[in-house]
């Protein structure tokens, strides 16, 4: 039997092996939560934003499809460089939570209470930030219809000359 033959009868017997929809479910849910993560970096907010479905909820508040365009839209107008790396990536059931590095360069001017809402109007640092984040999604039918994410906002501001660092004394 030839490689090309072994390869063939390889894609057609692995996914039988799995027989569990609740993990075969979780799997495809990774996958669009990866997709969707792909999109931010490679295509943009447009892109990112199909991921989402109408009636969407974000931080347990009803928002639009197109609200989160915006929010993308203003992430990368303040830093153009912009980019989403996924650590970790957990899932059961409908939900998918990923811990991600985000970073970028403060190169332009927010105009969304997004970032914390702690850059809307500040003037470029032109200084580079790497923090993570956690995301929580909830899918539904292929599309994200709940998201929830905490950042180190805090700790991007310091990086980029925005937030003093404070040395607080260690004490036992």
């Amino acid at each position: 039997m030839t490689r090309r033959a072994i390869c063939a009868a390889l894609a057609v017997a692995v996914p039988l092996v799995n027989t569990n929809p609740a993990q075969d479910k979780e799997q495809r849910n990774r996958a669009i939560i990866r997709e969707h993560v792909d999109r931010i970096n490679r295509e943009g907010p447009k892109a990112a934003a199909e991921g989402f479905a109408e009636g969407l909820t974000h931080q347990g508040h009803p928002v639009t499809r197109e609200s989160r365009v915006r929010v993308l839209e203003d992430i990368f107008n303040t830093f153009p460089d912009y980019h989403s790396e996924i650590l970790e990536m957990v899932a059961e059931g409908d939900s998918v939570v990923v811990r991600s590095r985000v970073s970028g360069t403060h190169r332009g001017v927010g105009k969304l209470a997004v970032n914390g809402g702690m850059l809307v109007g500040v003037p470029p640092t032109q200084k580079r930030f790497e923090v993570e984040t956690i995301h929580w999604y909830k899918l539904r039918d292929g599309k994200i219809v709940e998201h929830y994410a905490g950042r180190d906002d805090v700790g991007m501001m310091r990086q980029l000359g925005l937030v003093p660092e404070i040395g607080l004394p260690i004490t036992k």
